[in-house]
């Protein structure tokens, strides 16, 4: 007979975050622990709000399965000895799986002789199991950060203040945090009490009529449409952003929406400050009206009385007056002074103890910036741009809006340097070169921005790397490997072309006078290094084999579009006919090549074939150079190289190589050798596979 489980942990309020992630693993635990305990079921399902996780199954069987297995053993040649005489080893594997010794059975598996046990175990009632299962879950929560309270050893997120387990109707035993289950919850903290639950499949009911949403896809679906309800009552739109929102569901039980106001002088405030104040500080959305222009309206999703919607609102109308004054006066006074006389201060800001202060990381980045521009030819006003705004860059950091406002690095600034006069270019310059962010991210959009951002980047990762403190495993304390990802990124996709060594280099240059111990080439090697590991990854992200990304890499990866294109083109090329020809012929020579031999063969030395093959790859050379170095035609360069296989299967077929006299050997083999330094400047082709 199926049933239906309910267990619920009633907690203080749990945060946001965490509480999607306790919901994740119930869900997926619970489905394991049922299955370990050979319980099956229908549906499994985990809500979780503020005051409490849930777990609810059904269609649980009402037993176990019965349990059949055989269990392998010592070999038999350890658990009897020469009398058949059961030893030690056949008596603790017996005792561990509870049969005799005389019950275990002998057999063969790989050519051994063993001993096993077949264990026979009958299935228990579901409501015996049950309560190990589930004081187990709850144990066994992973949280990132936990805690005990009063006098008991327990450690969870939050104080655990009641248990629900119910198996339909019955209350199972489980005992967890000093408390044991019963069929008591409770419902909102300020709309209801203490409830009791009749059976299992009435929780989400029961919730329901003590004022809780349980469910959190019902609350988000909830919080999202009187969001947009009251949004429209304005004839506006909410600016809802996701991760704001997503918070705000798991903030409240009961969610009510009201509609606030402020100040319309506020607006004069920069607009990001304003939402940051609303969304990041109060969990509240900002409303544009229909030409995207700022309100001065916002919305609050709360977890209070709905008839008291009027009284909690105007007391975060309160609130968030007093932020946007605050906000207001910073503005005022960082508008005081132009962004230049900010640059000073960042003189007493430490970027690493090891590494000197704010000022001159900006210093440095500057002046990279400077070599970037050169190393691509920017277009001089795009190069004025970029250098302006890396002097700039870090400068708001030090002003008041950006120390309340910590995300808000780049904006304000952006915002101050407009206000002083600067280019519009060096203002996005500023605020872009934050960007990539993180996987996925816009890229800055103007060339200006993307080499202040490469200059950012890279003096930091050179930076890290030359004082020893580079990434190790999966700890990456600065994001150096996003940031090398941004760079890569931005070589790739933002069509910024330098060479990345000349480039780690230059960066290099600017801690000689930070670093007297510094070796410039051995940090050198270690960051490219760094850097072709993180191209490998991007470029099997993309969907490149693995062997297609070592054989270009192996012999190209200073220009990371120059190795995108390479490996395009070959990834393309290997699935056509030419490809296995290409192939065939590279093959054909490497097991062969000597670089003994050289790659000069003598002319004189040389038969028909011999010469026709010279002919071919004299040929090649010219064409492939040019389509590879000037033209940049990888496609056809490899198509070019494919053309060699009649040549090459001429030259096997009635050649020789290793002959008997050593001049024509030695020649033939320089002939291969000068085959394979074709092949080696698009690609190792030994690494390919297949």
């Amino acid at each position: 007979m199926s049933r239906t489980l309910l267990f619920e942990i009633g907690v203080e309020e749990v945060p946001s975050a965490p509480l999607y992630d306790a919901v994740s693993q119930l869900k997926e635990r619970a489905a394991k622990a049922l299955g370990d305990a050979r319980l099956g079921y229908d549906t499994i399902e985990a809500y979780g709000s503020p005051r409490r996780l849930a777990l609810v199954v059904t269609g649980l069987a009402g037993r176990q399965d019965d349990l059949s297995l055989t269990v392998k053993g010592p070999a038999v040649k350890a658990a009897f000895d020469a009398e058949g005489n059961p030893t030690k080893a056949a008596e603790g594997f017996a005792r561990s799986r509870g049969v005799a010794v005389d019950a275990l059975e002998q057999g063969e598996i790989d050519g051994g002789q063993y001993v096993f046990a077949r264990v026979e175990e009958q299935g228990r009632d579901a409501a015996e199991v049950l309560p190990g299962v589930l004081e187990a879950l709850a144990g066994d929560l992973d949280w990132a950060k936990s805690m005990r309270w009063g006098s008991g050893t327990t450690r969870f997120i939050r104080p655990v203040r009641w248990l629900v387990a119910l198996l339909d109707d019955e209350v199972l035993p489980v005992r967890f945090a000093g408390l044991e289950a019963g069929r008591t919850t409770s419902g909102h903290r300020f709309l209801s009490g203490p409830m009791e639950i009749g059976a299992a499949g009435e929780y989400l009911d029961a919730m329901c009529r003590g004022h809780v949403l349980a469910d959190p896809a019902e609350r988000a679906e909830t919080v999202r449409r009187q969001i947009d309800e009251a949004a429209a009552s304005l004839g506006a739109t909410a600016v809802v952003p996701e991760k704001t929102f997503a918070e705000v569901v798991n903030l409240v039980e009961f969610p009510t929406v009201g509609i606030g106001r402020f100040d319309e002088r506020f607006l004069a405030v920069p607009r990001e400050i304003v939402e940051e104040a609303m969304e990041s500080h109060q969990r509240y959305f900002p409303v544009e009206g229909p030409d995207g222009e700022l309100l001065d309206r916002f919305i609050v999703v709360h977890n209070g009385d709905p008839a008291r919607t009027g009284t909690i609102v105007a007391g975060h109308e309160r609130v968030i007056r007093a932020r946007l004054a605050d906000a207001a006066f910073f503005v005022d006074e960082d508008l005081a002074h132009p962004l230049e006389e900010y640059v000073q201060r960042l003189e007493t800001i430490v970027f690493h103890e090891k590494l000197g202060s704010l000022g001159a990381k900006a210093a440095r980045v500057e002046a990279l910036t400077r070599a970037l521009a050169e190393a691509v030819d920017a277009p001089a006003d795009e190069a004025a741009y970029a250098v302006r705004a890396a002097h700039l860059a870090k400068a708001d950091l030090v002003t008041h809006a950006v120390v309340e406002f910590t995300s808000l690095q780049g904006v304000m600034g952006m915002r101050y340097a407009l206000a002083a006069g600067e280019a519009e270019g060096v203002a996005e310059a500023i605020v872009d070169h934050y960007r990539p962010r993180f996987a996925g991210d816009a890229l800055p959009r103007s060339l200006a921005g993307m080499l202040v951002s490469i200059a950012d980047k890279l003096d930091t990762i050179v930076g890290i790397f030359a004082i020893g403190q580079g990434p190790t495993g999966s700890a990456d304390p600065y994001a150096l490997r996003r940031s090398a990802i941004g760079v890569l990124t931005m070589m790739v996709d933002g069509g910024v072309r330098f060479d990345l060594d000349r480039g780690i280099a230059a960066a290099l240059a600017g801690y000689v006078d930070v670093l007297p111990d510094l070796d410039p080439n051995e940090t050198g090697a270690t960051v490219k290094s760094f850097f072709d590991g993180r191209l490998a990854v991007m470029l099997k992200d993309r969907g490149f084999a693995y062997d297609e990304v070592d054989a270009v890499m192996a012999v190209a990866s200073a220009d990371p579009a120059d190795t995108l294109r390479r490996i395009s083109a070959l990834a393309a090329f290997r699935t056509t006919e030419a490809g296995a020809d290409l192939s065939v012929a590279f093959r054909r020579a490497a097991n062969l090549a000597d670089p003994a031999a050289g790659d000069e063969p003598a002319r004189e030395l040389m038969g028909p074939q011999e010469d026709a093959l010279a002919d071919a790859l004299d040929l090649a050379y010219r064409d492939v150079g040019r389509l590879m170095t000037v033209e940049r035609d990888y496609d056809a360069a490899l198509a070019a190289l494919a053309e060699l296989r009649g040549p090459v299967d001429d030259f096997f077929e009635t050649v020789l190589v290793m002959d008997e006299d050593e001049r024509l050997r030695t020649n033939r083999l320089a002939i291969l050798n000068r085959l394979g330094g074709l092949f080696a400047d698009f690609a190792d082709f030994g690494k390919l596979t297949g």
